[in-house]
């Protein structure tokens, strides 16, 4: 859909950090950390698909979990419908709880085998709505019939169903408290092919009719291009690069990017043997040990000096799309980078000299 600047963002999301301690030697003390998420910024409008892409490992999931507040943040805002939600406590968390939800990876996982699926569906309504038994089961009857389940398995345990069937018992859950916001979490990487198609089309629906609101994350390239309205793409802890569907697909701007959907196949044969697939060298890095400037500059085909020195800025290089590379700073922006990390090397070496005196 195209978007309309003037619209409010639903979500807005600034700096996002979120790193995990590691612990290492005898007393377990703190040595290091793992910066899965490292300064990431976005904003999701109302009644738009963000899709999030990137290899595994990238901390896509990481950032879905944390926009919901299921981890304690490292650093950065989320605002969700207007409320920072970054800090809040859990009592305060609890009560934004029916406006976002999310939709796990695995729904053999996430579904509780002790469970029947009317207890699954009716337990965020039992917990948040003030409703009758009677008032319950109709609302969980509704939520069966709007994912495309029969009635009669209301009953039964998640261990008798299909795949398909169990995320549309999980996609039931998440919508049983009338939410705007749902992360959904590679809904279809544990589903056969011919599943997955059934389950895109069915969160699409729900979106026409319910006005829903997504951040669609996986690594399927192909899935993502069907369903987002935009689309972020990922490469260790932060964002590269982020652009309406047709931009990124049609006119990848990041050297990752391009590798990326260099790598994704064409049904075609006759466009397939015209499409030349860029072999990136080398290992990704460790989240735990990034590369001292861009965090791409080790496997980067377009690599310059200044990529192996200073972090490349996140920032608008045309109308609605972003991106994260030296290729698209002019010379000013080069030589005000340089002069930053000059400005920092003296500070550094007055320190010390300073600590010598």
């Amino acid at each position: 859909m195209p978007l309309d600047s003037s619209r409010k963002p639903l979500v807005s999301v600034k700096n996002l950090k979120m790193h995990f301690p590691i612990f290492g030697g005898l007393l377990r003390r703190r040595v290091g950390e793992v910066k899965a998420v490292d300064g990431v910024s976005f904003d999701i409008y109302e009644g738009e698909t963000l899709g999030m892409v990137g290899e595994s490992g990238c901390g896509k999931s990481t950032v879905g979990r944390s926009v919901l507040r299921l981890y304690e943040i490292t650093d950065g805002t989320v605002e969700i419908n207007g409320t920072d939600i970054s800090h809040a406590s859990a009592e305060d968390l609890r009560k934004k709880r029916p406006l976002m939800q999310m939709i796990f990876q695995d729904p053999q996982a996430s579904l509780n085998p002790r469970m029947t699926v009317g207890e699954i569906i009716a337990e965020p309504l039992r917990e948040h709505e003030n409703l009758s038994g009677r008032d319950r089961e109709t609302r969980v009857l509704e939520l069966m019939d709007q994912v495309g389940l029969n009635r009669d398995f209301a009953n039964r345990y998640p261990h008798e169903f299909s795949g398909g069937q169990r995320q549309r018992i999980g996609i039931a859950r998440a919508l049983a408290l009338n939410p705007k916001f749902i992360v959904c979490d590679e809904p279809i990487a544990a589903l056969d092919v011919s599943i997955q198609a059934q389950v895109v089309n069915l969160l699409e629906e729900l979106q026409d009719s319910l006005g829903l609101t997504y951040l669609f994350i996986s690594h399927d390239l192909s899935m993502v291009r069907h369903i987002a309205d935009r689309v972020a793409v990922m490469y260790l802890g932060t964002i590269v690069e982020l652009a309406p569907r047709e931009q990124i697909y049609g006119d990848p701007k990041h050297p990752y990017t391009q590798a990326l959907l260099s790598a994704v196949p064409d049904p075609d044969p006759a466009l397939a043997r015209g499409i030349e697939r860029i072999i990136l060298e080398g290992d990704v890095p460790s989240p735990s040990n990034p590369p001292k400037g861009c965090n791409f500059c080790t496997r980067c085909p377009q690599v310059m000096d200044i990529c192996k020195e200073i972090p490349p800025e996140f920032k608008e290089v045309e109308p609605g799309r972003f991106t994260a590379c030296h290729l698209y700073n002019t010379p000013a922006d080069h030589a005000g980078h340089n002069e930053t990390a000059q400005t920092a090397a003296d500070e550094d070496k007055s320190i010390q000299l300073g600590g010598n005196t």
